[in-house]
């Protein structure tokens, strides 16, 4: 498989059967000018995963693609009349010759006082994770875990045990906008990698295969 980093949550990935879109939100770019994408799959409603305003652009110029959301994003897709398929944790779908298995549930918890909310992790041919803005543990091990970096919700030594508790044979960092200097971060999960994993990190925009 084939991955392209375009900056926080937002990934290009090539299965070779399929070409999908995840998380084009606020906080990336390069994904606006996509043409040829098989589906568009939305972890979940925060701007830094969807961009609302960007998004029927990008729909138009990929009139085959399937927008793929979960339950919570479903809600301010209606609002605005833009076509979509709710999918939730425990369902597996087809998107071109690529199977993809809905993991997650919700969201990680900001603070007490802010209701979680709806989160979709997607497994890519059971390959590649991308678990949005959460800690789900799959029930099998993914050759490839895109790893939440820094966000509200998260610190260093969470991502690091998530890191471990997956321990996937390669790692990406993503989600990492919200940081002057990711470097700190990246050091930190190839130091404290389980044995056996990998941290690799991918410049946004360049091609990488897994």
């Amino acid at each position: 498989m084939e991955l392209v980093h375009l900056g926080h949550s937002c990934v290009v990935a090539d299965t070779g059967s399929a070409r999908i879109l995840l998380d084009p939100g606020t906080f990336s770019s390069g994904w606006e000018t996509l043409e040829g994408l098989d589906a568009i799959l939305v972890t979940h409603q925060h701007p830094d995963h969807l961009d609302l305003d960007k998004l029927p652009a990008l729909l138009g110029q990929n009139p085959g693609a399937e927008l793929v959301v979960d339950t919570g994003t479903a809600q301010q897709l209606r609002e605005r009349d833009i076509a979509h398929t709710v999918r939730e944790p425990g369902e597996t779908f087809t998107v071109g010759g690529a199977t993809v298995e809905v993991v997650g549930g919700d969201h990680a918890v900001i603070h007490p006082d802010i209701p979680q909310i709806a989160n979709n992790g997607y497994l890519l041919d059971g390959t590649v994770l991308h678990p949005g803005d959460a800690f789900t543990v799959p029930a099998r091990t993914p050759d490839v875990l895109l790893l939440p970096t820094a966000a509200p919700w998260l610190k260093a030594s969470e991502a690091v045990d998530y890191l471990r508790a997956v321990a996937p044979p390669l790692a990406v960092p993503i989600h990492e906008a919200v940081l002057a200097n990711p470097d700190l971060h990246y050091q930190l999960f190839s130091n404290l990698a389980p044995e056996g994993t990998e941290v690799r990190i991918a410049p946004r925009g360049v091609a990488f295969a897994t």
